[in-house]
């Protein structure tokens, strides 16, 4: 058994076009995502997925490993699992989506959510979240909230406010979903071939698929937050925190 570290890199972001390749402090995010993910001890390779040259050149120009793709992908996970086949990866082989748009993920994230897909009773899928009471966070759609029950198994992913607190004051506590997921090679495969589900259609969110299918997912508790870039007012603020840690 083998561990990848695969990110998915596409260019055309609707809300910021090109993103993976904005200079951060003097070098494109994704070679931020690559640097980063390269500290994670758990992984065995990694790899850049990508459909654009444009992308594959900065990668390799940087020494990066690149697997392309075709153009066509609905979203980064079907990427995902073309990049599988052509690395002709093994049923049993570990596969970590890391997303391309987080310069400043913690290496130990990965480790975390290593552990959590290989740890007894095994799951069929791994994700992370980070225990929040961030009261603007809880009320935005953009922000999505993992329930589970007491052995961290997912019970529901969802962009409203859940779990709903009836009689709560103060602030919310809840679990935001951080994107990052592992799996299986042999699930991976079983997953892209089904058809998107009722709820995933309603949420816009993948990872309902596997829930409606009755597929378990194990949800690993971060220590860290994370800090993925969506607008241009996401990177400015990314690109101040950068370059904060680097004076």
């Amino acid at each position: 058994m083998h561990i990848y570290g695969i990110i998915p890199a596409h260019y055309a972001s609707t809300r910021l076009p090109g993103k993976v390749l904005a200079d951060i402090c003097g070098k494109p995010m994704i070679r931020h995502v690559y640097d980063r993910a390269l500290c994670c001890s758990r992984l065995d390779k990694l790899y850049v997925a990508t459909d654009d040259e444009r992308i594959a050149e900065v990668v390799t120009g940087f020494g990066g490993a690149c697997v392309m793709t075709r153009a066509d992908h609905e979203s980064g996970t079907d990427r995902l699992a073309e990049a599988a086949e052509s690395l002709c990866m093994t049923d049993g082989d570990v596969i970590v989506n890391i997303q391309g748009d987080e310069p400043l993920l913690e290496p130990a994230m990965l480790d975390i959510l290593v552990d959590a897909v290989l740890a007894p009773p095994r799951p069929d899928m791994a994700t992370l979240a980070f225990s929040s009471a961030n009261r603007v966070e809880f009320q935005d759609p953009n922000v999505v909230k993992a329930v589970v029950d007491r052995n961290c198994r997912a019970l529901y992913f969802s962009r409203a406010p859940v779990p709903f607190p009836r009689d709560a004051d103060g602030e919310p506590a809840f679990l935001k979903h951080l994107g990052f997921y592992a799996y299986q090679k042999s699930f991976l495969t079983s997953f892209t071939a089904l058809p998107p589900g009722k709820l995933e259609r309603i949420e816009k969110l993948e990872q309902l698929r596997a829930l409606e299918n009755g597929y378990s997912i194990r949800v690993a508790i971060s220590p860290f937050d994370s800090e993925s870039v969506d607008t241009p007012e996401d990177l400015r603020r990314v690109i101040s925190l950068v370059a904060a840690r680097n004076c």
